[in-house]
C-alpha cells in the first residue's frame, strides 16, 4: 500500500469512531511506520482515541511521548498535541509527562508551542488546579513573537478563567491591554473573552446575578 493510499485508509478510520477501540493496536503498529506522514496520522488519531477510550491507550502513551523529542517538528507537534487529548481523557495517563510538557512552551518551531497551549487547554479542562504555579509561562506566551501562537495564548486564560478565576486574576491588567490596543483582532477577541470568563465567574459566585455590563466595561475591546 503506498503512503497516499494508506493516509486516504486513515482518514476513513477517523471517521468511523465505532472502530476506534479495535483499531489502537493496529494504529500502534504504524508509529514505526518510515513515512513521517503516517505517523504523524497514527498519533493524531491515538489522541483522538484516547480521549474518548482513555483505558484503550495507556500502553501506548510512552511511545506517543517519546516523539515529543523527535527532531522533526510536525512529530513533535502532533505528540504534544496527543498527550493533551490524553490527558483530557484521564489525566493519569500522562501524568508522567505532563511537566515535560512545559519544555515545549520554548520550542523552536511556532506550531510545537501552539500545540503546548493546546495541550494545556485540553488538560485544564477536566483537571484546572494543576496549572495554578504555572501561570506565568501562558503569560509569556502573550508576548510570542508569533502571531498564531499570540491569537491562542488568551484561550488557556478563558479556559482556566471559567474553572478558578482567582489563576488568571493577576493578568487581567495585561489581558485589558491587550483587548484594548493589539493590532491582532483575533488576541483581541481572545483577550476580550478570557477577560469576561474570569469576571463573569467572579461577580455571580459574590453576587449571584449576571455579568454582561461589567465584561463589557472591563473589555474595552476594539474588536
Amino acid at each position: 500500500m503506498t503512503e497516499s493510499e494508506l493516509y486516504k485508509e486513515l482518514g476513513k478510520l477517523t471517521k468511523e469512531k465505532e472502530k476506534w477501540p479495535e483499531s489502537v493496536p493496529y494504529l500502534s503498529t504504524l508509529l514505526n511506520h518510515e513515512s513521517t506522514k503516517i505517523k504523524a496520522k497514527a498519533i493524531w488519531m491515538i489522541g483522538e482515541i484516547g480521549l474518548v477510550y482513555p483505558r484503550l491507550i495507556q500502553d501506548v502513551v510512552p511511545s506517543i511521548y517519546s516523539f515529543c523529542r523527535s527532531t522533526d517538528p510536525l512529530l513533535r507537534e502532533r505528540a504534544v498535541n496527543a498527550l493533551g487529548r490524553i490527558g483530557r481523557g484521564c489525566f493519569s495517563n500522562i501524568e508522567t509527562y505532563w511537566k515535560k510538557l512545559f519544555y515545549y512552551s520554548e520550542d523552536e518551531d511556532p506550531k510545537v508551542r501552539l500545540s503546548f497551549i493546546w495541550a494545556s487547554e485540553n488538560i485544564a479542562t477536566n483537571t484546572p488546579d494543576i496549572y495554578a504555579e504555572h501561570i506565568p509561562v501562558f503569560a509569556k506566551l502573550l508576548k510570542d513573537e508569533d502571531d498564531k501562537v499570540r491569537m491562542e495564548a488568551p484561550e488557556i486564560f478563558r479556559v482556566l478563567g471559567k474553572r478558578r478565576p482567582e489563576f488568571v486574576r493577576p493578568h487581567l491588567p495585561e489581558l485589558q491591554k491587550l483587548s484594548e490596543t493589539d493590532e491582532n483582532r483575533v488576541v483581541r477577541i481572545h483577550a476580550c473573552g478570557a477577560i469576561k470568563s474570569s469576571v463573569k465567574v467572579d461577580v455571580e459566585a459574590l453576587t449571584g446575578t449576571h455579568s454582561e455590563d461589567l465584561g463589557r466595561i472591563l473589555c474595552k475591546s476594539r474588536c
